[in-house]
Order: structure tokens, then sequence, then C-alpha cells
């Protein structure tokens, strides 16, 4: 009798497990159910991406952390040039006295180019990229910094983080009878090969890696056109600017055109005033910390950024 009565016990306590255990499952779905069916908050503004596809993050973090959203439009990917041809270029070009690396996507194309070249057969490069009297430059910080990852410990950089601001760099006045190696990528940096060699110098261009057209986004072109919010248009490439609005459809571009223009520069500020934006601020650089600073943003109608209010607390915290 005693044994029946404690397996009816122990059964009671298992049916009545399992009934918490299926009320909880339910409240949990209850909940799920309850918070997506909840509105988002809209963003209080937007952010418009020129850079090549999945390189977005930065600027996304920042937008987000005022409250923004990213709008994507890529006119390009990014894709290093790996052949006997770019391995030879790249051998010369180091053999200058004066190293200019353009980007931070030609560094890490420099570090990977290197890296293949010292497990091929027959090495065309050093095996140290950096020679003792050698003068590497970069034209932002962020490029600086990358070199410096790759063992490049001496790179001198411009607190004005645009090709002018490279030129105006006193160890780059005089250059008769010089050679500099130019690391970039066709159409990049235009600018610097004729003022380096009208300065005497012997230029060795290596094109590392290329910008490949991509096609945009339908939904980005959408978001656009649907914009509901302030935008600014974070402009750091004036080719990118110039591939965007050769894509778009009429209304999108007329629509882009409408937005705030955080430049990284006067020329691009120029350029894109030239191509029919009114309201453009110029940045101190190209880094996403430079073209959404709050100062810079504080000069565009509707784009300050503020602080996101803090989230409510509720009885379910």
């Amino acid at each position: 009798m005693s044994t029946r009565r404690a397996v009816g016990d122990a059964s009671t306590r298992a049916i009545a497990t399992n009934d918490r255990s299926r009320l909880h499952a339910m409240r949990t779905l209850c909940e799920a159910d309850r918070m997506s069916r909840t509105p988002r908050q809209p963003p209080r503004w937007y952010v418009i991406s020129l850079r090549p596809s999945d390189e977005h993050e930065a600027l996304r973090a920042i937008a987000k952390r005022y409250g923004g959203a990213l709008i994507e439009l890529s006119p390009w990917s990014v894709h290093t040039h790996n052949n006997a041809t770019t391995r030879r270029a790249l051998a010369d070009a180091l053999d200058a006295t004066h190293i200019v690396v353009t980007s931070p996507n030609a560094a890490q194309a420099l570090h990977d180019l290197h890296a293949a070249d010292q497990r091929s057969d027959a090495p065309s490069m050093r095996s140290t990229l950096r020679r003792m009297d050698q003068h590497w430059y970069a034209v932002g910080a962020s490029t600086a910094a990358r070199l410096r990852a790759i063992g490049i410990d001496e790179v001198a950089s411009p607190e004005r983080m645009t090709s002018e601001g490279l030129l105006d760099l006193p160890s780059l006045q005089r250059l008769h009878g010089s050679s500099v190696g130019l690391i970039t990528a066709p159409g990049g940096r235009g600018v610097l090969a004729p003022a380096f060699e009208a300065r005497g110098a012997r230029v060795l261009r290596a094109d590392i890696y290329r910008r490949e057209p991509s096609i945009l986004s339908r939904f980005a072109i959408a978001q656009v056109i649907g914009l509901d919010a302030p935008a600014v248009l974070a402009l750091s490439s004036g080719e990118a600017l110039q591939q965007v609005l050769a894509q778009l459809p009429d209304d999108a571009a007329a629509r882009l055109r409408g937005v705030n223009v955080s430049a990284a520069s006067e020329r691009l500020a120029d350029l894109a005033r030239s191509l029919g934006f009114a309201e453009v601020a110029v940045a101190a650089g190209p880094r996403p910390e430079d073209l959404l600073d709050p100062a810079v943003l504080a000069l565009l109608p509707g784009a300050t950024l503020t602080e996101p209010e803090p989230r409510a607390s509720s009885e379910d915290d």
C-alpha cells in the first residue's frame, strides 16, 4: 500500500513539474510574441556609407551609438592583385627612397602580397619590408596604424589626412633625384604621382589592389528614396560618389543630393557641391570618427548627434 502511495506521489510531483515547465514555456513564447509585435523605435537619423562592401561597421557602430542607422551604398568591392606582374611592380616600389601607402586596403594588400611572395620558390622582395634608409608615409592615421601592425615602425602621416596634407609634409618638398614608391590602387589618389614628378622624383607606382564595381542594392536605393529622417553622407572618396550617382535612378539621385554631406577634405567638399549637394561640411579627415564628429555634424541641418535616451525600466527588468 505504501509502495503504491509513494509511486502515486512521485507521479503527481512529476506531473506538477511538467505542468510548471509547460507553463514557463508558454509564458516565454507569449513574451516573445509580444516583443515581436512591439514596433521598433525608428532611427532618429541615417548615415549613408559609400565604403566598399564589408567595410561599413565602424560607421554603423557610431550611428547606432547615437540612435541612427546605416544605409549601405557600396559601389565596389576590394580585391588584391596577386599575380607575378603586380608582385614585380611592388618589389620595384619597395626599392624607392620614399614609400607612400595610400589606404588601409593598400597596407593590407602589401602585407598579403609580401607574404605570398616569400612563400614562392623565387621571391622577388626582401624578407623584411623596410630598409633602414627608407622613409615611409601614410595618407591617414588608419593606414599608418595598419603599417605599424605589419612591422613598419616609423611611418609619417599628416595631421590633415588627405593627399594635400601629405604633399605638405616637409620631407616630401624636395625630391629631385630621389624615387617615390606609390602603393595604391588604380584611380586612387590621382593628385600624388603628378605632384611627386613635378618635384623631381621618379615615381614607381604599384597598383596592388583593385576596386571591382558592384551593383547597388535595390533595398538600399529604396531606403534612400524613402528617407524619413535627417541623413548624412559620409564622403571619403570622390570616385565612389561619382560611381554611386551614375548608378542611381533619377528619383534616388535627387533624394541623395538633398542630404547633408560630411566630406573628408576641402577637395571632396568642392566635388560634392559641383555635383549638386548644397549642405556640405568639411571634417578633419576620412576616419569614421572624423566624418561623424558631433562638431562637424552640428554644422548640418538636423544632423546634430545627441546621446540616446536611457531605456526606461520596467517591472520585468
